[in-house]
Protein backbone atom coordinates (compact mmCIF):
# COMPACT_ATOMS: atom_id res chain seq x y z
CA UNK A 1 0.00 0.00 0.00
CA UNK A 2 1.34 3.59 -0.92
CA UNK A 3 2.39 5.56 2.39
CA UNK A 4 0.81 7.87 4.01
CA UNK A 5 1.35 11.18 4.03
CA UNK A 6 1.87 14.75 6.28
CA UNK A 7 -0.18 17.94 5.86
CA UNK A 8 1.96 21.19 5.47
CA UNK A 9 1.75 24.43 4.32
CA UNK A 10 4.17 26.59 3.48
CA UNK A 11 3.57 30.96 3.82
CA UNK A 12 6.95 31.85 2.20
CA UNK A 13 6.72 33.50 -1.26
CA UNK A 14 8.60 31.71 -3.68
CA UNK A 15 10.27 33.20 -6.86
CA UNK A 16 13.20 31.61 -8.32
CA UNK A 17 15.87 32.85 -10.34
CA UNK A 18 15.94 30.81 -13.90
CA UNK A 19 17.69 27.19 -13.74
CA UNK A 20 18.57 27.73 -10.10
CA UNK A 21 17.61 26.01 -6.90
CA UNK A 22 17.39 29.40 -4.38
CA UNK A 23 15.25 28.87 -0.80
CA UNK A 24 12.11 29.95 -1.59
CA UNK A 25 10.95 33.25 -0.34
CA UNK A 26 14.30 34.52 -2.30
CA UNK A 27 14.48 36.64 -5.27
CA UNK A 28 17.02 36.83 -8.22
CA UNK A 29 18.97 38.96 -6.02
CA UNK A 30 18.80 36.53 -3.25
CA UNK A 31 17.26 39.12 -1.08
CA UNK A 32 13.86 38.35 1.15
CA UNK A 33 10.89 39.57 -0.64
CA UNK A 34 7.18 40.16 0.66
CA UNK A 35 4.63 37.41 0.33
CA UNK A 36 2.19 38.12 -2.69
CA UNK A 37 -0.21 36.33 -0.44
CA UNK A 38 -1.55 35.60 2.51
CA UNK A 39 -0.16 32.35 5.23
CA UNK A 40 -0.62 28.96 3.31
CA UNK A 41 -1.07 30.35 -0.29
CA UNK A 42 1.27 29.99 -2.64
CA UNK A 43 1.97 32.50 -4.98
CA UNK A 44 2.36 32.12 -8.90
CA UNK A 45 5.91 32.45 -10.27
CA UNK A 46 7.03 35.20 -12.75
CA UNK A 47 8.86 33.76 -16.21
CA UNK A 48 8.22 32.44 -19.20
CA UNK A 49 6.42 28.60 -18.94
CA UNK A 50 8.32 26.02 -20.08
CA UNK A 51 7.90 24.38 -23.13
CA UNK A 52 5.34 21.93 -23.40
CA UNK A 53 4.47 18.03 -25.58
CA UNK A 54 0.80 16.76 -24.68
CA UNK A 55 -0.47 14.18 -24.54
CA UNK A 56 2.04 11.85 -24.17
CA UNK A 57 1.53 7.79 -24.07
CA UNK A 58 4.06 5.75 -22.21
CA UNK A 59 3.30 2.48 -22.95
CA UNK A 60 4.38 -0.58 -21.38
CA UNK A 61 4.50 -3.95 -23.52
CA UNK A 62 4.33 -7.68 -22.89
CA UNK A 63 7.59 -8.99 -22.06
CA UNK A 64 9.43 -11.57 -20.30
CA UNK A 65 9.38 -10.36 -17.10
CA UNK A 66 5.60 -9.08 -17.00
CA UNK A 67 3.02 -9.26 -19.01
CA UNK A 68 -0.97 -7.94 -18.98
CA UNK A 69 -2.30 -11.14 -20.15
CA UNK A 70 -6.25 -10.34 -20.77
CA UNK A 71 -8.50 -7.71 -18.35
CA UNK A 72 -12.09 -7.22 -18.88
CA UNK A 73 -14.98 -7.38 -16.17
CA UNK A 74 -13.58 -5.17 -13.72
CA UNK A 75 -10.32 -7.63 -13.06
CA UNK A 76 -7.40 -8.14 -14.49
CA UNK A 77 -4.92 -11.34 -15.59
CA UNK A 78 -1.13 -10.74 -15.35
CA UNK A 79 2.05 -12.89 -15.63
CA UNK A 80 4.64 -11.72 -12.95
CA UNK A 81 7.29 -14.10 -14.18
CA UNK A 82 6.12 -17.60 -13.34
CA UNK A 83 2.60 -17.05 -11.53
CA UNK A 84 -0.40 -15.57 -13.20
CA UNK A 85 -2.08 -13.21 -10.64
CA UNK A 86 -5.92 -12.01 -11.09
CA UNK A 87 -6.50 -8.44 -9.71
CA UNK A 88 -9.40 -5.93 -9.77
CA UNK A 89 -9.31 -3.54 -12.18
CA UNK A 90 -11.86 -0.73 -12.21
CA UNK A 91 -11.29 0.80 -15.24
CA UNK A 92 -11.29 -3.08 -17.60
CA UNK A 93 -15.23 -1.60 -18.32
CA UNK A 94 -15.11 -3.72 -21.39
CA UNK A 95 -14.99 -7.84 -21.81
CA UNK A 96 -12.83 -10.43 -21.39
CA UNK A 97 -10.47 -11.54 -24.95
CA UNK A 98 -9.06 -14.79 -23.39
CA UNK A 99 -11.55 -17.86 -22.39
CA UNK A 100 -12.64 -19.13 -18.81
CA UNK A 101 -9.98 -21.69 -18.94
CA UNK A 102 -7.24 -19.28 -19.06
CA UNK A 103 -8.12 -17.45 -16.78
CA UNK A 104 -8.66 -20.59 -14.30
CA UNK A 105 -5.05 -21.11 -14.97
CA UNK A 106 -4.04 -18.20 -12.45
CA UNK A 107 -1.71 -18.82 -9.37
CA UNK A 108 -3.36 -16.21 -7.22
CA UNK A 109 -6.50 -14.05 -7.28
CA UNK A 110 -7.06 -11.33 -4.71
CA UNK A 111 -10.93 -12.12 -3.50
CA UNK A 112 -11.77 -8.52 -2.07
CA UNK A 113 -12.92 -10.45 0.94
CA UNK A 114 -11.50 -9.28 4.26
CA UNK A 115 -10.19 -11.20 7.28
CA UNK A 116 -10.66 -9.94 11.41
CA UNK A 117 -8.81 -7.00 10.67
CA UNK A 118 -10.15 -5.63 7.61
CA UNK A 119 -7.30 -7.01 5.22
CA UNK A 120 -8.10 -7.91 1.99
CA UNK A 121 -7.22 -12.07 1.26
CA UNK A 122 -5.66 -13.46 -1.58
CA UNK A 123 -6.42 -17.03 -2.65
CA UNK A 124 -4.37 -19.97 -4.58
CA UNK A 125 -6.16 -22.43 -6.33
CA UNK A 126 -3.63 -24.63 -7.39
CA UNK A 127 -1.03 -24.54 -4.98
CA UNK A 128 -0.55 -22.55 -1.79
CA UNK A 129 2.11 -19.99 -2.47
CA UNK A 130 4.61 -18.11 0.12
CA UNK A 131 4.20 -14.56 0.36
CA UNK A 132 7.40 -13.38 -1.64
CA UNK A 133 8.76 -15.10 -5.15
CA UNK A 134 11.69 -13.97 -7.49
CA UNK A 135 10.72 -11.32 -9.90
CA UNK A 136 13.34 -9.44 -12.25
CA UNK A 137 13.11 -6.61 -14.24
CA UNK A 138 15.59 -5.85 -16.81
CA UNK A 139 18.05 -7.79 -15.08
CA UNK A 140 17.33 -6.15 -12.02
CA UNK A 141 16.35 -9.36 -9.33
CA UNK A 142 13.46 -8.26 -6.66
CA UNK A 143 10.85 -9.95 -4.58
CA UNK A 144 7.23 -9.60 -5.57
CA UNK A 145 4.88 -10.43 -2.65
CA UNK A 146 1.53 -11.22 -1.71
CA UNK A 147 0.49 -8.14 0.44
CA UNK A 148 -2.70 -7.57 1.88
CA UNK A 149 -3.71 -4.79 -0.03
CA UNK A 150 -3.78 -6.47 -3.83
CA UNK A 151 -0.86 -4.74 -4.66
CA UNK A 152 2.62 -7.38 -5.52
CA UNK A 153 5.32 -4.60 -4.46
CA UNK A 154 6.23 -3.36 -8.31
CA UNK A 155 4.00 -1.07 -11.09
CA UNK A 156 5.19 -2.34 -14.07
CA UNK A 157 3.83 0.90 -15.91
CA UNK A 158 6.06 2.74 -14.56
CA UNK A 159 9.22 1.44 -16.39
CA UNK A 160 8.80 4.02 -18.76
CA UNK A 161 9.77 6.63 -16.50
CA UNK A 162 12.73 4.45 -14.93
CA UNK A 163 14.55 3.86 -18.48
CA UNK A 164 13.95 7.74 -19.27
CA UNK A 165 15.78 8.03 -15.99
CA UNK A 166 18.45 5.82 -16.50
CA UNK A 167 19.05 7.33 -20.37
CA UNK A 168 19.36 10.88 -18.41
CA UNK A 169 21.66 9.82 -16.15
CA UNK A 170 24.19 8.14 -18.34
CA UNK A 171 23.59 10.98 -21.03
CA UNK A 172 25.33 13.34 -17.92
CA UNK A 173 28.75 11.87 -18.09
CA UNK A 174 28.54 13.87 -14.47
CA UNK A 175 27.46 12.66 -10.71
CA UNK A 176 23.87 12.69 -10.18
CA UNK A 177 21.63 12.86 -7.42
CA UNK A 178 17.99 11.02 -7.64
CA UNK A 179 15.93 11.58 -4.49
CA UNK A 180 13.04 9.20 -4.72
CA UNK A 181 10.14 10.14 -2.74
CA UNK A 182 7.09 8.06 -1.97
CA UNK A 183 9.52 5.01 -2.90
CA UNK A 184 8.12 2.40 -1.77
CA UNK A 185 9.61 -0.82 -2.26
CA UNK A 186 12.90 0.59 -4.41
CA UNK A 187 12.61 -0.43 -8.11
CA UNK A 188 13.34 3.31 -9.69
CA UNK A 189 15.74 3.30 -7.03
CA UNK A 190 17.56 0.26 -8.25
CA UNK A 191 17.30 1.76 -11.67
CA UNK A 192 18.95 4.79 -10.80
CA UNK A 193 21.50 3.48 -8.78
CA UNK A 194 22.34 1.01 -11.40
CA UNK A 195 22.55 3.33 -13.90
CA UNK A 196 25.12 5.51 -11.59
CA UNK A 197 23.58 7.66 -9.92
CA UNK A 198 23.95 8.68 -5.71
CA UNK A 199 20.18 7.98 -4.74
CA UNK A 200 17.83 9.04 -1.89
CA UNK A 201 15.22 6.92 -1.31
CA UNK A 202 12.39 8.01 0.96
CA UNK A 203 9.10 6.59 2.07
CA UNK A 204 7.15 7.03 5.54
CA UNK A 205 6.70 3.00 5.77
CA UNK A 206 9.15 1.29 7.63
CA UNK A 207 8.06 -2.33 6.56
CA UNK A 208 8.44 -0.78 3.12
CA UNK A 209 12.18 0.43 3.80
CA UNK A 210 12.96 -3.12 4.92
CA UNK A 211 11.39 -4.31 1.70
CA UNK A 212 13.52 -2.15 -0.33
CA UNK A 213 16.83 -2.79 1.35
CA UNK A 214 16.09 -6.65 0.74
CA UNK A 215 15.47 -6.10 -2.79
CA UNK A 216 18.94 -4.14 -3.13
CA UNK A 217 20.67 -7.26 -1.62
CA UNK A 218 18.59 -9.50 -4.13
CA UNK A 219 19.43 -6.85 -7.15
CA UNK A 220 23.38 -7.46 -6.15
CA UNK A 221 23.37 -3.78 -5.41
CA UNK A 222 24.23 -3.79 -2.02
CA UNK A 223 27.59 -1.33 -2.50
CA UNK A 224 25.49 1.13 -4.95
CA UNK A 225 25.27 4.83 -3.12
CA UNK A 226 21.55 4.53 -2.12
CA UNK A 227 20.23 5.95 1.55
CA UNK A 228 17.14 4.38 2.53
CA UNK A 229 15.18 7.05 5.10
CA UNK A 230 11.95 6.43 6.59
CA UNK A 231 10.46 9.62 6.75
CA UNK A 232 7.22 11.34 5.86
CA UNK A 233 7.93 12.96 2.65
CA UNK A 234 6.80 16.28 2.99
CA UNK A 235 9.10 16.61 6.27
CA UNK A 236 12.11 15.43 4.23
CA UNK A 237 11.64 18.22 1.55
CA UNK A 238 11.26 20.89 3.99
CA UNK A 239 14.39 19.59 5.86
CA UNK A 240 16.28 18.94 2.49
CA UNK A 241 15.48 22.82 1.76
CA UNK A 242 16.61 24.19 4.78
CA UNK A 243 19.72 22.14 5.01
CA UNK A 244 20.59 23.40 1.08
CA UNK A 245 20.54 19.73 -0.29
CA UNK A 246 19.96 19.61 -3.56
CA UNK A 247 18.85 16.99 -6.13
CA UNK A 248 19.60 16.33 -10.24
CA UNK A 249 16.30 14.41 -10.83
CA UNK A 250 13.21 14.21 -8.30
CA UNK A 251 10.75 11.65 -8.51
CA UNK A 252 7.64 11.70 -6.15
CA UNK A 253 4.31 9.72 -6.17
CA UNK A 254 1.73 10.45 -3.60
CA UNK A 255 -0.95 9.19 -2.70
CA UNK A 256 -4.83 10.39 -3.09
CA UNK A 257 -5.50 11.18 -0.03
CA UNK A 258 -3.89 9.58 3.60
CA UNK A 259 -3.97 9.80 6.98
CA UNK A 260 -0.65 8.84 9.27
CA UNK A 261 0.15 7.88 12.34
CA UNK A 262 -0.44 10.56 14.34
CA UNK A 263 -3.66 11.67 12.65
CA UNK A 264 -2.04 13.88 9.69
CA UNK A 265 -3.65 14.24 6.54
CA UNK A 266 -2.26 14.15 3.25
CA UNK A 267 -5.15 15.51 0.55
CA UNK A 268 -3.53 15.41 -2.89
CA UNK A 269 -5.53 18.67 -4.67
CA UNK A 270 -4.57 20.67 -1.51
CA UNK A 271 -1.08 19.86 -0.63
CA UNK A 272 0.38 18.70 -4.06
CA UNK A 273 0.70 22.63 -5.14
CA UNK A 274 3.31 22.73 -1.83
CA UNK A 275 5.21 19.56 -2.23
CA UNK A 276 5.54 20.21 -6.10
CA UNK A 277 6.82 24.16 -5.12
CA UNK A 278 9.60 21.98 -2.60
CA UNK A 279 10.61 19.49 -5.23
CA UNK A 280 11.71 22.33 -7.26
CA UNK A 281 13.40 24.28 -4.65
CA UNK A 282 15.80 21.96 -3.77
CA UNK A 283 16.54 20.84 -7.10
CA UNK A 284 20.38 21.36 -8.19
CA UNK A 285 21.48 24.52 -10.25
CA UNK A 286 21.27 22.37 -13.41
CA UNK A 287 19.12 19.80 -12.85
CA UNK A 288 17.96 16.88 -15.39
CA UNK A 289 13.91 15.78 -14.50
CA UNK A 290 11.29 16.02 -12.39
CA UNK A 291 8.46 13.50 -12.34
CA UNK A 292 5.44 13.04 -11.36
CA UNK A 293 2.93 10.76 -10.83
CA UNK A 294 -0.76 10.74 -10.03
CA UNK A 295 -2.93 7.32 -9.29
CA UNK A 296 -6.81 7.59 -8.50
CA UNK A 297 -7.46 10.32 -8.94
CA UNK A 298 -10.63 12.07 -10.67
CA UNK A 299 -8.97 14.94 -12.72
CA UNK A 300 -7.31 15.20 -16.60
CA UNK A 301 -3.69 15.12 -16.57
CA UNK A 302 -4.08 18.48 -17.96
CA UNK A 303 -4.35 19.54 -14.18
CA UNK A 304 -1.21 18.36 -13.07
CA UNK A 305 0.26 19.47 -16.40
CA UNK A 306 -0.74 23.01 -15.56
CA UNK A 307 0.22 22.94 -12.22
CA UNK A 308 4.45 21.46 -13.04
CA UNK A 309 3.87 24.30 -15.83
CA UNK A 310 3.51 26.75 -13.31
CA UNK A 311 5.22 25.62 -10.91
CA UNK A 312 8.72 25.09 -13.15
CA UNK A 313 7.62 29.04 -14.92
CA UNK A 314 11.78 30.74 -15.60
CA UNK A 315 13.65 27.32 -15.67
CA UNK A 316 12.78 26.67 -19.42
CA UNK A 317 12.83 23.04 -20.45
CA UNK A 318 9.42 20.98 -21.26
CA UNK A 319 6.76 19.63 -19.33
CA UNK A 320 5.37 16.31 -20.86
CA UNK A 321 2.30 14.98 -19.62
CA UNK A 322 -0.14 12.51 -20.28
CA UNK A 323 -1.05 8.88 -19.20
CA UNK A 324 1.09 5.60 -18.39
CA UNK A 325 -0.66 2.77 -20.27
CA UNK A 326 -0.13 -1.11 -20.37
CA UNK A 327 -0.73 -2.90 -23.77
CA UNK A 328 -2.41 -5.69 -23.42
CA UNK A 329 -1.20 -9.17 -24.78
CA UNK A 330 -4.63 -10.84 -25.70
CA UNK A 331 -6.34 -8.32 -27.75
CA UNK A 332 -4.26 -5.78 -27.93
CA UNK A 333 -6.36 -3.20 -25.53
CA UNK A 334 -4.50 -0.33 -23.58
CA UNK A 335 -5.06 -0.23 -19.76
CA UNK A 336 -4.62 3.18 -18.39
CA UNK A 337 -3.09 3.00 -14.92
CA UNK A 338 -2.54 6.80 -13.71
CA UNK A 339 -1.63 10.15 -15.12
CA UNK A 340 1.54 11.57 -15.12
CA UNK A 341 3.54 15.30 -16.06
CA UNK A 342 7.43 15.59 -15.96
CA UNK A 343 9.66 18.53 -16.74
CA UNK A 344 12.50 17.84 -18.39
CA UNK A 345 15.53 20.45 -18.42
Amino acid sequence: MKPFRDKRRDSRPHQFAKGGAEPRGTGASGNRTEPKAGPGVLSRRDGALPAERLPVILEVAPNADYALLDSGAGQKLEQYGPYRIVRPEGQAIWQKALPAKDWDRADAIFTGDTDEEGIGRWRFPRTPLGETWPMKHEGIDYLGRFTSFRHVGVFPEQASHWDHMAGLIAAAKRPVKVLNLFGYTGLASLVAARAGAEVTHVDASKKAIGWARENQEMAGLGSKPIRWIVDDAMKFAEREERRGSRYDIILFDPPAYGRGPKGEVWQLFEDLPDLTDLCRSILTPKPLAVVLTAYSIRASFFAIHALMRDTFAGMGGTVESGELIIREKSAGRALSTSLFSRWVA
